[in-house]
């Protein structure tokens, strides 16, 4: 889990075991429900995603095995409260890079959150028109080009990082405020100039100024 003082929010460090057990439709379906909406029951997470109590109740078990979710103690009798672990989660490639299965699993798993990405976009835009103009306003989407080194590129993430940060509960308490869903993602536009690994090396160990 993540201890930086500056990190607004709790994080978990994904294992290749945590993530091939997260690469399931119906799991990371479930931890965005609980993290999104906060602790409910088995029963409650089943009608919220249209699925059944049984087959929800096995799928947290196995997140909870892993550390992404866990029994907050406050169910009745059999029925168990459940709740996000940490507020987000993480990875680093190339911790995954000597494991075929969570390289695939890896995979999947960023093209759902990239469908999740697109339903609730859409959403959105369903509704966008019955919200107040200065909402209207302040959302929508974006893009820009930047020609940087990895070491710049990962400079210019953690000063992204920095912003949000510092907003992450600036309206707290504001009856106006609303939660904003930002979403960044950033990828080589010239696809197929793929570099050479060795320069790309080099590069690295010599590190790029701003």
């Amino acid at each position: 889990m993540d201890a930086n003082p500056e990190q607004p929010w709790t994080r978990l460090d994904l294992t290749a075991e945590s993530v091939k057990v997260l690469a399931h439709p119906l799991r990371s379906r479930l931890l965005s429900a609980l993290r999104r909406g906060g602790p409910a029951s088995a029963t409650a997470l089943a009608a919220e995603l249209s699925t059944n109590t049984g087959a929800t109740s096995y799928h947290l078990r196995k997140l909870e095995s892993v550390g992404l979710v866990e029994d907050t103690g406050g169910g009745r009798g059999k029925e168990r409260i459940w709740r996000a672990a940490t507020e987000s989660h993480a990875w680093s490639h190339a911790d995954l890079a000597d494991d075929e299965d969570a390289r695939t699993a890896l995979g999947w798993l960023v093209r759902d959150y990239h469908r999740q990405f697109d339903v609730a976009y859409s959403r959105w835009l369903d509704v966008a028109e019955s919200w107040p103009m200065p909402w209207q306003e302040v959302s929508g989407m974006g893009d820009a080009w930047v020609e940087v080194t990895p070491d710049q590129a990962r400079r210019m993430q953690a000063e992204l990082d920095a912003v949000v940060a510092r907003y992450a509960h600036a309206g707290a308490g504001d009856p106006d405020a609303r939660r904003l869903h930002l979403y960044m993602t950033s990828f080589p536009l010239d696809v197929d100039d793929v570099p050479d690994a060795d320069d790309a090396d080099s590069a690295e160990a010599l590190g790029a100024d701003a």
